[in-house]
């Protein structure tokens, strides 16, 4: 299966069974697992001072997406992210 890359849009179906698209804004591998940080491409286009909502993913070895399965999980996820995302900051 191919690895998922930053920048690559995909669509996935919200709780109404909508299709939005989401562009992905990093990966990384956690204790052999792989996990996406998401945006909604919607919200990433606008050009605004807002916040935009970033979600995490996990990718099993398929390739396919589903969503994180404790509060332990996301939270291991959310400071790994945060450490990528701050290092990116501090080389700006």
């Amino acid at each position: 299966m191919e690895k998922v890359k930053v920048g690559e849009v995909f669509s996935i179906s919200d709780e109404t069974g909508e299709d939005q698209d989401v562009e992905v804004l990093g990966v990384v591998t956690i204790e052999g697992t792989e996990y996406a940080a998401v945006g909604f491409l919607e919200d990433l286009e606008e050009e605004t001072e807002d916040d935009i909502d970033i979600f995490f993913l996990k990718i099993d070895e398929d390739g396919d997406f589903s969503a994180i399965d404790s509060d332990e999980e996301f939270d291991k996820v959310s400071a790994a992210f945060d450490e990528i995302f701050d290092e990116e900051l501090d080389e700006e």
